[in-house]
C-alpha cells in the first residue's frame, strides 16, 4: 500500500541534520517535509524537498505547544499522520517536554523526560555508564562552588559542560564546544571563563584520550517502539570540523562496521529501555584497546545521511515501526562507504593516516561516495541552492586553513 500521501514529517530545526532527514523521506517516499526553526539556515534554504518556516519564538515551550497543536490539527484534518522529529538537543528537549500535550496529534519517537535527563546531563550519564560497566574515559565532576581542582588527572584535560542544553542556550565570547587545558594555568582560566557567564551547572573534567580525529568513531542505533535495537551502523571518523564552536561535528567518515563496541552499546540501550534514534561518540584508546564512550545523543546524528546511504533509510525505519507498526528485523551495517561534507582535497591534505586516505580513494573509484548536500533532485534547475552548496564547500577550505595550522 502506498502511504506516501498520508505521512507528514515535521522537522524542528533547519540545519544539516534536518536536511538529511528530509532527504531520507524524499528518497524513500517522495515526501516534502515541513521544517520549522528560529532562523533561516543555508542547509535547508531554497530546498525543493522542504517547506521551511521561521518561528522566532519556537523555543518558548507554551508557544511551541500552542503552535504544534494548531499544526497537528490542520494535518489531522488533511488525513495526515504527522511525525515530530527534532534535529538539535534543545529542540528534542522541547519535544519531550511537550509529549503529553502533543501525543494525540503526532507520532513522537522519543524517550521520556526521566531517561532523557540521565543521558543529556553528562554527570548523570557517566554515572549510568559506570553502573553498567560501559567503557568511558576517567571522569570527575566540578561544580561552581568547589575549589578549582584538576582531580589529579594528567594534562591535557578535557573540560565540557554537563548540561549542554543550558550551555548552548546563549553565546559568550570564548565559547567552545569542548575545551582542552594543556596545563593547570590553562585549566583555571577556562573554568573561570565558563563560570563568569550565565552557565552555573557542573562541568565534566575528563582525561584526554590521545589520538587525532581518526581515533573517533560514531555509532548509530535505532530502537523500536518495543525498546529493542533494530539498526546498528558505525562510522570511522576521518576529520571533524575545527571551528571552536563546531568541534566534534563530523566532516568526513568511512562507514566501517566493527563488532566491538557495537554489541556493548546495544546491550546498554536495551537495558535502559531506549527508544528512537541515537548517535554516540566514542574514541579508540590504543593504550588499552578499548572504545571509550563519551555521549549518547538522543536523536539521529548530524551525519545521519551516512546511515541512510550505508545501512538503512532512517525514514523507512521510522515509518515501518511507528506508522505501519511492523516487526522489524535487526539490520547491521554491511556496506563500507565514504561520506563527507567537505571537499576531498581537505581530506587528502589533513588526514594523516595514509592507509585511510588510500581507502578513501578506493571507495571513490568504486562509486561508494556520498555527500549529504549533493542530492541531484534538489540541485537540478535550482541555481540558488547550487551556488550555496558550492560556497559552503569553498568556505570549509578557508576554515581548515585557519584552524588547522
Amino acid at each position: 500500500m502506498d502511504i506516501s500521501n498520508t505521512i507528514q514529517p515535521v522537522l524542528i530545526g533547519g540545519d544539516i541534520n534536518a536536511y538529511s532527514v528530509a532527504r531520507a523521506f524524499h528518497e524513500q517516499y517522495g515526501i516534502i517535509s515541513i521544517a520549522i526553526a528560529k532562523d533561516v539556515l543555508g542547509a535547508t534554504d531554497n530546498s525543493k524537498i522542504i517547506d521551511f518556516y521561521v518561528d522566532e519564538n519556537l523555543t518558548d515551550i507554551n508557544h511551541f505547544i500552542e503552535s504544534m497543536i494548531e499544526l497537528g490539527n490542520d494535518l489531522k484534518e488533511e488525513g495526515k499522520t504527522a511525525i515530530l522529529i527534532g534535529t538539535k538537543d534543545d529542540y528534542v528537549d522541547l519535544i519531550i517536554k511537550s509529549k503529553e500535550e502533543l501525543k494525540d496529534l503526532f507520532i513522537i519517537p522519543y524517550i521520556d523526560e526521566t531517561l532523557k535527563n540521565s543521558l543529556i546531563n553528562k554527570e548523570n550519564f557517566y554515572k549510568l555508564c559506570e553502573e553498567m560497566n560501559v567503557d568511558i574515559p576517567k571522569t570527575k565532576i566540578l561544580s561552581k562552588d568547589m575549589e578549582i581542582t584538576d582531580f589529579g588527572i594528567m594534562y591535557p584535560i578535557v573540560i565540557k559542560p554537563s548540561n549542554p542544553v543550558l550551555f548552548w542556550s546563549d553565546r559568550f565570547e570564548g565559547m567552545e564546544k569542548v575545551y582542552i587545558a594543556q596545563n593547570k594555568k590553562d585549566f583555571i582560566r577556562i573554568v573561570r571563563l565558563i563560570y563568569s557567564t550565565y552557565y552555573d551547572d557542573t562541568l565534566i573534567i575528563q582525561e584526554y584520550i590521545p589520538g587525532d580525529d581518526s581515533s573517533i568513531w560514531t555509532p548509530s542505533f535505532y530502537c523500536d517502539r518495543n525498546k529493542k535495537v533494530k539498526m546498528m551502523a558505525l562510522g570511522h571518523v576521518l576529520l571533524e570540523e575545527h571551528v571552536p564552536t563546531a568541534i566534534g561535528n563530523d566532516a568526513a567518515i568511512i562507514m566501517q562496521y566493527v563488532e566491538e563496541p557495537m554489541e556493548k552499546i546495544k546491550s546498554f540501550l536495551e537495558k535502559i529501555e531506549f527508544t528512537g534514534f541515537c548517535n554516540c561518540d566514542c574514541k579508540y584508546d590504543y593504550r588499552d584497546g578499548k572504545y571509550k564512550l563519551f555521549e549518547v545523543n538522543i536523536r539521529q546524528g548530524r551525519s545521519n545521511y551516512s546511515v541512510t546511504a550505508a545501512c538503512a533509510n532512517i525514514a523507512k525505519l521510522l515509518v515501518e515501526d511507528r506508522v505501519q507498526r511492523k516487526d522489524l528485523p535487526l539490520i547491521k551495517q554491511t556496506k563500507e562507504l565514504y561520506w563527507h561534507l567537505i571537499p576531498n582535497s581537505i581530506v587528502f591534505k589533513y588526514v594523516k593516516d595514509e592507509n585511510l586516505k588510500n581507502r578513501v580513494k578506493e571507495l571513490i573509484k568504486e562509486g561508494k561516495e556520498v555527500n549529504t548536500f549533493d542530492y541531484p533532485y534538489d540541485l537540478k534547475h535550482n541555481l540558488k541552492r547550487s551556488i550555496y552548496i558550492m560556497l559552503y564547500k569553498l568556505n570549509h577550505i578557508k576554515k581548515y586553513i585557519q584552524y588547522m595550522k
